[in-house]
C-alpha cells in the first residue's frame, strides 16, 4: 500500500488494467440491461392482462454466456480479452466472420483511460473509489441512452443515493450542497420539460434526464450544475444541428440528451472547480 502512495503512476497503471476489465463488463450491461427491462415490461403487461408471464430462457448480466448474435458461437476466454482480442480477431467473429462493432474496444479503452485519470487525480483515497463508481455508471448510462433513449432507474437512482452516501463526510462536496444539488438537478430539468411542453405541446426530454442530473448534483454539489448544463447543452445543440443539416436527421426522431449530460458531468468531475474559478475570475 505504501508503494501505491509513493508511486502514483503504478496506481494509475493498475487502475487502467482494472478499467479494461470493467469496460468489458460495461459492454455487457449496455447490451443486456435494456433487454432485461423490456422483458420485465412484457411480464408486467401480461400480469395486468391476467395472463401467465411468457416463458423465457434465463437471461441476466451473467447468463447466458456471451455469444456471436449471428451464429451463436460462444465467446471463449481468449476471445474476451479487452481490446487485444478484438485486434487479434481483426474485428470479426472467429467462427462465421461476422463483423464485431469497434464500439466494444472503444468502450473498454474509454473506461480504462478515465479510470486511470481518476486514480492519478485522487490517488489512494475514498474519493478514487467513489469517482470510479460515478465514471463507470455514467459511461453505461450514456451508451444505453444512445442506443435506446432510455436511462434506467436501476442505474440512475442508486447513483443518486450513492452520491449522497459518499458526501456524508464531504468527500466531493458538503452534504447540504449535495442535497441541494440533487433537488436542483431534478427541478431544473423538470421545469424546462414542463415549460417546453406547455409552449409546444411536445415532450422535449424524458424523466430519466431529470434523475441523471439529480445524481450528478448529489455527487458534485449544486455548484457544478451550471458547468454540467452549459457544456451538455452547448455540445448537444451543436451535434443536433449538425445531424439535422449534414446527415438530414429527422427532427421528429428524438436525440438522447443523456450522453451529453454524462459528458458534462465527467468534465465537471475532473475540471469543474477550475472552470468555475476561471469563469468567476473574468468578473
Amino acid at each position: 500500500m505504501e508503494l501505491l502512495y509513493a508511486e502514483p503512476a503504478l496506481l494509475a497503471g493498475l487502475v487502467l488494467l482494472l478499467g479494461l476489465l470493467v469496460g468489458s463488463f460495461l459492454n455487457v450491461v449496455i447490451h443486456r440491461l435494456p433487454n432485461m427491462i423490456e422483458a420485465e415490461w412484457h411480464a408486467q403487461c401480461a400480469e395486468l392482462r391476467g395472463e401467465s408471464p411468457p416463458e423465457v430462457p434465463r437471461y441476466n448480466l451473467w447468463v447466458p454466456r456471451s455469444a456471436c448474435p449471428r451464429c451463436g458461437h460462444p465467446i471463449t476466454a481468449l476471445e474476451n480479452v479487452p481490446i487485444l482480442s478484438w485486434l487479434w480477431l481483426r474485428g470479426r467473429c472467429s467462427a462465421c466472420g461476422t463483423p464485431i462493432s469497434a464500439r466494444y474496444p472503444l468502450v473498454e479503452l474509454l473506461t480504462a483511460l478515465l479510470s486511470a485519470a481518476v486514480a492519478w487525480k485522487w490517488g489512494v483515497s475514498v474519493q478514487t473509489g467513489g469517482a470510479l463508481l460515478l465514471v463507470w455508471t455514467l459511461i453505461a448510462l450514456a451508451f444505453i441512452d444512445l442506443d435506446t433513449t432510455l436511462l434506467p432507474d436501476s442505474l440512475t437512482l442508486p447513483l443518486l443515493w450513492l452520491g449522497l452516501l459518499f458526501n456524508l463526510n464531504g468527500h466531493f462536496t458538503s452534504l447540504p450542497d449535495a442535497v441541494i444539488g440533487a433537488m436542483a438537478g431534478y427541478g431544473v430539468l423538470w421545469s424546462v420539460y414542463w415549460l417546453f411542453k406547455l409552449a409546444t405541446g411536445k415532450e422535449g426530454m424524458g424523466f430519466g434526464d431529470f434523475k441523471l442530473l439529480a445524481a450528478i448534483g448529489a455527487w458534485l454539489g449544486w455548484q457544478m450544475l451550471p458547468v454540467t448544463l452549459l457544456l451538455s447543452s452547448a455540445v448537444g445543440a451543436v451535434i443536433g444541428i449538425g445531424m439535422i443539416v449534414l446527415v438530414k436527421h429527422d427532427r421528429r426522431v428524438p436525440i438522447p440528451f443523456g450522453p451529453y449530460l454524462a459528458g458534462g458531468g465527467l468534465v465537471a468531475l475532473f475540471f469543474g472547480a477550475d472552470l468555475t474559478q476561471a469563469y468567476l475570475a473574468g468578473f
